[in-house]
This record gives C-alpha cells, sequence and structure tokens, in this order.
C-alpha cells in the first residue's frame, strides 16, 4: 500500500501518493537519523601515523597450488611475473602517491609516500584498494601473458599495512623482501636443476641440499652443471622494482598554418610513466640515481 502525503498546489492543498522509489529514500533517510545509528561507534580508527611511509604487502594466497594446477614454469615463469608486474603496474597508475612498489615471486610491496592523504591514510581502505585493483587486474590481464591457457579459478591475494618512520627503515624493509628474493631464487633454482637435469626426485633434491650455504648451491650448479648463477637472469635474482620517471614523447599534430594550409608538427611532451627495474635496491647506487622516491626525514 501507497502512502499518500499533503501537497501544495498553487495554494490548495491536494494529496500526493509517494511512489516506491521515492518511499525507499526517504526512508533511507530516516533510518540514517534514527536510533541505530549507534552502531557506528563500533568502528574502529585505523588512520596512519602521520609522516610516516605506508607500506602495503600483498601475497597470494595458496599460490603454490594454484602454480602447480596452472602449470607455472619451475624454478621461474616469465609470463607469471610478467603478470604480477603488470597487475602492480596497474595499481599504481591508479594510485599515483605510491612511489616504489617491489615485487618477486607472488608478492608486491607498494610504498605510499610519507605526505599521502589518499582515502584520509586509513589502512582498511589503502589495502582493499590496493588488494581488489591488484587481483581484478591480474585477472583482467591473464590472457595478455598466458594467451590461450584458460585461467581455471580467481587468485586470492591477502594483505597486510605496515609503517615505516625513516628512510632508512624503508630502505631496510626493501633490501630485507630483496634479500629475500636472493635466497629464495637461488635454493629453487638448484632445486629444480638438479630434478629436471640431475634426475633426483623431489625428495632427493631436497635432502641433498639440507644444511648447505649459498657458496654450497652455486657450487654445485657450476661443478655439475656448467651454470654460473651470477649470468642467470636480473629478474629472477633481484626481483622487478617499479618507480615514476619522466619521459619525453614525441606525437605528430596536423595543424593549421596562417596560410591556411595543413601541415604535421612533431610536438615533445613530458610525461610519467611506470618504469621497471631489475637491479640491486640494497646499495646506495639505486637510490641516488632515483632521489625522488625518498622524502626528507625532516618533513
Amino acid at each position: 500500500m501507497l502512502i499518500g502525503t499533503a501537497c501544495r498546489f498553487g495554494g490548495r492543498v491536494g494529496s500526493c501518493v509517494l511512489t516506491p522509489l521515492a518511499r525507499l529514500f526517504v526512508s533511507s533517510s530516516n533510518m540514517a537519523k534514527s536510533k541505530f545509528e549507534y552502531v557506528r561507534n563500533f568502528e574502529t580508527d585505523d588512520t596512519c601515523l602521520r609522516n610516516c611511509y605506508i607500506v602495503v604487502r600483498l601475497d597470494g594466497r595458496n599460490f603454490h597450488k594454484f602454480a602447480e594446477q596452472h602449470k607455472f614454469t619451475k624454478p621461474n615463469d616469465n609470463r607469471a611475473l610478467g603478470l604480477m608486474a603488470r597487475s602492480a603496474r596497474s595499481v599504481m597508475e591508479e594510485l599515483e602517491d605510491i612511489v616504489i612498489a617491489y615485487g618477486q615471486s607472488d608478492e608486491f610491496s607498494f610504498v605510499f609516500k610519507r605526505t599521502s592523504t589518499w582515502f584520509k591514510r586509513r589502512a582498511s581502505k589503502l589495502m582493499t584498494h590496493v588488494a581488489s585493483q591488484f587481483s581484478s587486474s591480474y585477472v583482467f590481464y591473464w590472457k595478455e601473458f598466458f594467451e590461450e591457457q584458460p585461467l581455471l579459478y580467481p587468485p586470492g591475494f591477502d594483505g597486510r599495512v605496515v609503517l615505516y618512520p625513516s628512510n632508512r627503515n624503508l630502505r631496510d624493509y626493501l633490501s630485507w623482501r630483496q634479500a629475500d628474493c636472493h635466497i629464495n631464487n637461488l635454493y629453487n633454482t638448484v632445486f629444480w636443476t638438479l630434478v629436471l637435469k640431475g634426475g633426483l626426485t623431489t625428495t632427493q633434491a631436497e635432502d641433498r641440499l639440507k644444511g648447505t650455504l649459498a657458496a654450497d648451491k652455486n657450487e654445485i650448479l657450476f661443478s655439475e652443471f656448467d651454470i654460473n648463477y651470477n649470468n642467470e637472469s636480473a629478474l629472477h635474482r633481484k626481483g622487478t622494482a617499479l618507480i615514476w620517471e619522466k619521459r619525453d614523447e614525441t606525437v605528430t599534430k596536423r595543424t593549421k598554418l596562417p596560410s591556411k594550409e595543413e601541415k604535421d608538427v612533431a610536438v615533445t611532451r613530458s610525461r610519467r610513466r611506470v618504469e621497471a627495474y631489475h637491479c640491486d635496491i640494497i646499495a646506495d647506487q639505486f637510490w641516488e640515481e632515483h632521489p625522488d622516491i625518498l622524502e626528507d626525514d625532516n618533513c
């Protein structure tokens, strides 16, 4: 039953009827100021501390199984790594306050600048936006990297937010992630070389590597398989760092001359683009070559 209400038409009071849609909006407005509004008090304040870098790190959920079912190449699948980097680029292009992103294997870390005010610095908003943008991009760009291989089920990524108050803290965090990349990749390279080229079972390869140090693993690769680990792809050894850089782009525009003739004119514009680096981010050289990434510690 629709509820009528009094309406005034040209000085006369008549009767008008609320449509179901109008009634819905009236009800919603009343609800917003109802006795139930107290439930908002249960929300927690998750505003990130000011003057800190905000790092959102994503990790693939149960990606070992995902890689097996989608037949990822061992020990590294360049298609999968390329898709991760493309998804991370999509996040940076959407959230321009991210000054650097670093990824390896099935993880990516996104660093928001200290002065960022995106989403009022609410941790839950930042984390969920990064996770949803990354996940949807992973699905969206799947065919670009895996072509005819079907995506059997949607992947999942969990996230966390960590604050780092100083440049040293942030650099140490990123150094930790790159050191982790090196340790894991060296182990996986030797492990799968023993299995795929050495004829060992996975159990035998695991037993062979128990208690070995980095030097031992390098020796196995070199002496038994003539592989110099330092010559392996930097993408696999160093991971991927994404940063903003200005690039000059030249485009051709057709313009009209005073004589009313048309002529093609080359126009050069400077644009910010996300660029990928597969290099050492632990040493000072990378940071000296890209001083715009870090902000002043006295901000």
